[in-house]
């Protein structure tokens, strides 16, 4: 476990360091040979220096962009969502509510990470220790927040949890069920409220103020992406998104795709909007979407859609009609090759979406001989750029207006 520890941190750490202005690769990253506590106290350092940074959130080196997120009526109820969460906090003892209730506006919101259990301190309650009726009111709760589609994709990905417990010979790092929950707020018709989700590969928040929904920062994720042994053999994640992400690419015209394309080569892992990378910097890169004719338009925004469809019906079509009025700001990147079985990074961006896909380098498969990214481990992260992650531009509005 100690190789795949320090194969994970080398990987995370060249992607998590904050980096205002270009990519920073950590050269010398955490040696944890011998030091149990090392990973740990690496992840902490962090998150601390990342909180530390007052939240201004993902922009371009233009600075932010306002009036983006006027606070309004949507017309679709969020009551199911709040009884639900009524309902859970009810099924939950005095001391697990304690630990899982945080104010609207606390740093737990930012407090997530997507690596693996044993290496990164979570706050809340966990799945594995709720009882039978705690369970199915936390899934109760996921189910009336997400679509069918988002439910079965966190549910599949906890899978995946399970798969990589049995290959790493019943590590306690992996496990179905280690995925914790917290409250920011209290459930409210009129309030600003709401929930996170955070485990290893799974990381939900999700905002509400009146009947508008802000789900952002996601980042879902998974090793092996298909399960080919042990209790969930069968199980597949993310074809979809890796698929119609390459179908897109390969639609392109050769001039596209040279706009398109940062890197003809994939060697590393390339996200950049991952855990502590809430301020950061990202400029607008690859194919304008202007560029595109209205079919390639059209398969664009069915791959956007994939990401945003995990919300629940309503306010999915709400956010892509967000999406839909900022599509001539919108770009297209992309890092790697363009043959059936490229591995690759891409991202679509505007003002208010940036979605990032990413084959990893293998990390707790034991024994993958792949020595870099590979098709069978995938991060895929959604932000809301320019302050919104986290419904925060929606909360400062809010706050003001009602001078709390």
């Amino acid at each position: 476990m100690k190789k795949i520890t320090f194969i994970l941190i080398l990987s995370f750490a060249i992607g998590c360091k904050q980096a205002p202005s270009q990519d920073k690769v950590v050269d010398n990253p955490p040696n944890t040979s011998g030091d149990q506590d090392g990973p740990t106290a690496y992840f902490a350092k962090l998150q601390a220096d990342a909180i530390q940074e007052a939240f201004e959130g993902i922009t371009t080196d233009k600075g932010k962009e306002t009036g983006l997120f006027p606070i309004r009526t949507t017309g679709v109820s969020t009551q199911p969502i709040k009884e639900a969460a009524e309902q859970f906090l009810k099924a939950m003892s005095l001391s697990q509510k304690e630990r899982a209730s945080y104010a609207i506006d606390d740093d737990e919101w930012r407090k997530w990470c997507n690596v693996d259990n044993g290496i990164y301190i979570r706050q809340g309650v966990s799945l594995k220790e709720m009882d039978s009726l705690q369970k199915s009111m936390a899934f109760n709760l996921m189910q009336t927040s997400l679509s069918a589609k988002g439910l079965t994709l966190s549910k599949d990905i906890m899978k995946t949890d399970q798969t990589l417990k049995e290959l790493n010979n019943g590590s306690d790092a992996y496990d179905e069920e280690l995925y914790w929950f917290t409250f920011m707020g209290t459930p409210s018709n009129t309030e600003p409220w709401g929930w996170q989700l955070d485990g290893h590969h799974l990381v939900i928040n999700y905002f509400i103020l009146g009947d508008q929904v802000v789900m952002s920062p996601v980042f879902m994720g998974g090793e092996p992406i298909i399960t080919s042994s042990g209790k969930y053999k069968g199980n597949s994640i993310f074809q979809d998104e890796q698929n119609l992400g390459l179908a897109l690419m390969q639609s392109f015209s050769a001039a596209q795709q040279k706009e398109a394309m940062l890197s003809m080569t994939k060697e590393r892992d390339v996200a950049k909007a991952e855990a502590f990378k809430d301020n950061a910097i990202i400029n607008y890169e690859g194919l304008p979407i202007s560029k595109l004719t209205e079919s390639q338009k059209e398969a664009l925004l069915q791959l956007t859609a994939q990401y945003i469809n995990n919300i629940r019906e309503g306010h999915q079509q709400i956010k892509m009609e967000e999406i839909k009025a900022h599509l001539d700001n919108t770009w297209f990147a992309w890092v790697g090759s363009t043959e059936d079985d490229a591995v690759f990074y891409y991202r679509i961006h505007s003002p208010v979406v940036l979605i990032e896909f990413d084959h990893q380098k293998a990390v707790g498969v034991p024994h993958d001989k792949n020595s870099g990214p590979t098709r069978n481990h995938i991060h895929t992260v959604v932000r809301t750029p320019n302050g919104n992650d986290y419904g925060k531009d929606l909360l400062k509005q809010h706050l003001k207006e009602h001078h709390h």
